[in-house]
């Protein structure tokens, strides 16, 4: 089986700019990448403290419009080392649904899929 760490937690925020500034320059944290998702509409920060491939917080912007006034979990994210051998195992498992019907692939080259957890909490596998 692929290695496997928690790779980032993924954080729906209604304003990318207001929020990479708090995380910055309250938590410390470092600005590491920002992507346009493929879509043209979700853009993405991630953000981390020691420019290695540590646990990061990813922000989200454009995924909803209805937000509630908590702070909105989207996803967390498991670092494989094999995608597409990840994506045919889990495929294969009758007890998991896939959310991605493919493996997807950002400009920046980073590649995943997501499946439900038993609460339908998205759980996201991805290769950097």
């Amino acid at each position: 089986m692929a290695r496997k760490k928690v790779d980032h937690i993924g954080i729906v925020v209604r304003d990318l700019e207001t929020s990479i500034s708090f995380y910055q320059e309250v938590l410390d944290l470092k600005l590491k990448a920002r992507v346009l998702h493929t879509n043209g509409v979700i853009q993405l920060a991630f953000l981390g403290y020691d420019g290695t491939d540590e646990t990061e917080i990813e922000l989200i912007q454009g995924y909803s419009d209805s937000l509630p006034s908590e702070a909105t979990i989207h996803h967390f994210a498991i670092t494989v080392d094999d995608i597409e051998e990840e994506y045919a195992r889990i495929q294969k498992l009758e007890n998991v649904k896939l959310i991605d019907e493919e493996i997807i692939t950002l400009p920046n080259g980073y590649r995943y899929f997501y499946i439900y957890g038993p609460e339908k909490e998205w759980i996201e596998f991805f290769q950097r």
